[in-house]
């Protein structure tokens, strides 16, 4: 039963509220919802048919008169209980009684509505077709296989036409596969989980070639090997649809008209022009080259940004736009040094390969840092360009290189420690400060002790001395030797000045100039190794060298030949008895590779010492065979001319002929080689050399490439031993023999 207090707080207006804002027309309808709840207007005869009364009869006159004052009062209790009252006595209301007619609509209800009957369809003369998968996903067109391994096959069109760039794009893809990298076990969930894998690459390589509108079906067939009694190997493949080849629309390189007379050779040097078929690679090295062209072309300050590539697939091309500012021309200027005591700025220009005003070129920038890094003395090096003249008008501006420095460690301290077959126990040790006296001021002591040899030395060197790539040498040192050919208490003291090759700069041409002043009592032995009288000689010798190098490689050549050339003119005084005569030598060698791993290498040696009757030379200045440098197999020095007493005595020709091939193996990842070699040699007493005694040797060696060069061992046999020789000779050293 519903609350009689509720209901009539509802129909209590309330003045205070907003609804006062709504106006006349909302309290006037307000007022009739609350007539028509309080009045029995609701009432309903005894078929449940409400009366029929109008809005007129339920509103009061005084209702219409004052609607505010009246709804003010309120409805009366006793008149709001009858209404309730007459409300809750109404009989239920029967749910299928008919609703009364509603005069405003006039359209019957359905169920009294007359449907037209429709004609029976006639049956089809045709039959029903179906559609079928082919007719909505057409088939693939036809292909050929590239089988990449026993578990991964890609398919591309049949007419090459359609992919040209398949062969560079099918060596691309293996060595990236996933796949392919990987041996296979037959495992085909991890053949799945690399084929997803191996289908992004391949649509980014596509994209890479310009093929946007490319598709990849990959499908994974077989059982596998991890299915018992299954014969079939799981095999992923990938139909490869390219599509057609996008080109180049819009290219767009910002500011690069500003660089003046040299855009046409810049723009020439990107490569990339509207209507290209679209390659990315085409772009990289495009932009390097464009890099590169502004870096030499004397624009220090150019930038390129990264480009950037929009595809328009209506089009069938992609806009190109990579952002370049050349900046101005500079011309170069002179280094300078942020540690003028190390090494001045006047000695980092004097060994800088450009001169003032040249033009900016990047590559003298890195030439010089290399440089400065060779000098042994400086550990890291950053040059930057500074300007100091902005350019002005067709007026070039003008950079200083800033050179910023940090020394490496500039004193060593080193021993080595060797045994030879031939030239017994050889210990070493050296100290030297290779910045002692600035710039490039080295100086080294060393020493020597051994069975054969013992030696006491300093020497002096000035790197970079008067320019680039020039080097003053003074040494001095004393020695005794005990070989089987003499013994030898020296003095001497040389000094040279000359440009060779080192380890970071392979010099095509390489050449030396020095003077030469030796002091020494050299005797020689008697068939009971009875030391014969010694003898002294003053030698006095203008020692010259030259190499014409054009080989590609310092210590481990491959291609190309060398040649050289060493005179040196002596004069001699032995005991008042004086002797000019003329040390020659040349030497040829040549490389050539076979195949992958294989390189046939030769050398040829002629010497000779005209001028002077073999007595009138001192021994340690006479020629010898023999040894890891020279004829494998045999001693060193232990081929040419004997003594009455069987000992080496040297001679004034001599001639030596090497063969080898260095061939590669796969052990060590191919750092191991193995070398077979064949050497010849002859030293004579006359002045052309001697072929009717000539000595034979043979043998095998082994390389293992290192970052410094090839470590060597050689293992070698005389084919011709004669009463002095060894069965058997073996040789180690860094670098090829020759």
């Amino acid at each position: 039963m519903a609350d009689q207090k509720t209901i009539r707080r509802a129909c209590k207006p309330n003045t205070s509220s907003p609804e006062r804002a709504l106006g006349r027309v909302a309290v006037l309808a307000a007022l009739g919802a609350c007539s028509l709840a309080a009045q029995p207007a609701l009432a309903q005869d005894a078929q449940g048919r409400v009366q029929d009364r109008s809005l007129e009869d339920l509103i009061p006159d005084a209702a219409v008169a004052d609607p505010e004052a009246w709804a003010a009062q309120g409805v009366p209790d006793a008149q709001l209980q009858v209404g309730l009252d007459e409300l809750l006595s109404l009989p239920p209301i029967d749910a299928s009684s008919p609703l009364a007619d509603l005069p405003e609509i006039t359209i019957p209800w359905p169920d009294a509505m007359e449907r037209p009957q429709l004609a029976p369809l006639a049956p089809d003369e045709e039959p029903i077709e179906f559609a079928t998968f082919d007719d909505e996903i057409p088939p693939l067109p036809p292909g050929s296989e590239e089988r990449i391994s026993d578990e991964l096959v890609l398919v591309f069109p049949s007419e090459r036409a359609l992919f040209p760039e398949r062969y560079a794009f099918l060596a691309r893809f293996e060595a990236l596969s996933s796949i392919a990298l990987l041996d296979d076990d037959g495992n085909l969930a991890r053949l799945a989980a690399q084929a997803r894998d191996d289908e992004v690459l391949l649509n980014e390589l596509l994209r890479v070639y310009g093929y946007y509108d490319a598709q990849v079906i990959r499908s994974i067939g077989g059982a596998g090997a991890e299915d018992e009694g299954a014969d079939e190997t799981p095999t992923a493949r990938f139909d490869i649809i390219p599509g057609p080849r996008y080109r180049f629309g819009a290219v767009d390189l910002g500011s690069l008209v500003l660089a003046g007379a040299a855009y046409d050779d810049l723009r020439e040097a990107f490569g990339v022009y509207p209507g290209n078929f679209i390659s990315l690679d085409a772009v990289t090295d495009g932009r390097t080259a464009l890099e590169d062209g502004l870096a030499e072309g004397g624009f220090p300050f150019a930038v390129v940004r990264d480009p950037e590539l929009e595809i328009d697939h209506a089009r069938i091309e992609g806009d190109l736009t990579m952002q370049v500012k050349p900046g101005g021309v500079f011309v170069m200027g002179e280094v300078v040094s942020e540690n003028e005591d190390f090494l001045s700025g006047e000695h980092l220009t004097r060994i800088a390969r450009w001169h003032r005003d040249d033009p900016y070129q990047r590559s003298d920038v890195v030439d010089l840092r290399r440089a400065i890094l060779a000098t042994g003395i400086v550990g890291a090096v950053d040059l930057q360009p500074v300007v100091v003249a902005e350019p002005d008008g067709d007026q070039p501006g003008v950079v200083n290189i800033a050179a910023s420095l940090t020394p490496a460690p500039l004193r060593t301290l080193a021993g080595s420690i060797g045994v030879g077959t031939e030239e017994g126990i050889r210990i070493e040790g050296m100290w030297e400060h290779r910045n002692l006296f600035p710039p490039e001021g080295l100086l080294r002591v060393r020493g020597v002790l051994g069975t054969q040899e013992q030696l006491a030395g300093v020497t002096f060197r000035r790197s970079n001395f008067t320019g680039r790539d020039r080097i003053l040498t003074v040494d001095a040192f004393a020695s005794t030797i005990d070989y089987e050919a003499y013994d030898a208490q020296t003095l001497s003291l040389t000094g040279s000045f000359e440009r060779v090759s080192n380890l970071l700069f392979q010099k095509e041409y390489s050449w030396s100039v020095g003077i030469e002043l030796v002091a020494t009592r050299e005797s020689e032995f008697d068939v009971n190794r009875v030391e014969l009288p010694s003898e002294d000689y003053f030698i006095a010798a203008l020692p010259l060298f030259g190499q014409i190098d054009e080989s590609d490689d310092l210590l481990d050549p491959t291609e190309g030949w060398r040649a050289s050339l060493r005179l040196s003119p002596e004069a001699s005084d032995n005991d008042g008895v004086q002797s000019f005569y003329l040390r020659s030598q040349a030497d040829f060698s040549y490389y050539q590779q076979v195949g992958d791993d294989t390189v046939l290498a030769g050398r040829l040696r002629l010497a000779s010492t005209p001028g002077s009757a073999l007595d009138g030379i001192a021994p340690s200045r006479r020629l010898y065979a023999g040894g890891g440098g020279s004829v494998r197999g045999y001693g060193y020095r232990q081929i040419g001319p004997r003594t009455d007493e069987g000992d080496p005595a040297g001679g004034r020709s001599l001639v030596e002929i090497s063969a080898e091939a260095r061939i590669g193996t796969p052990f060590f990842d191919g750092a191991l080689s193995v070398v077979p070699f064949f050497d010849a040699g002859s030293v004579g007493e006359d002045e052309l050399p001697d072929f009717g005694n000539i000595q034979w040797g043979a043998g095998v060696g082994v390389r293992y490439e290192t970052e410094f060069g090839p470590l060597r061992l050689d293992v070698a046999v005389p084919l011709n031993r004669g009463p002095n020789d060894e069965w058997i000779a073996v040789y180690i050293g860094l670098g090829q023999a020759f």
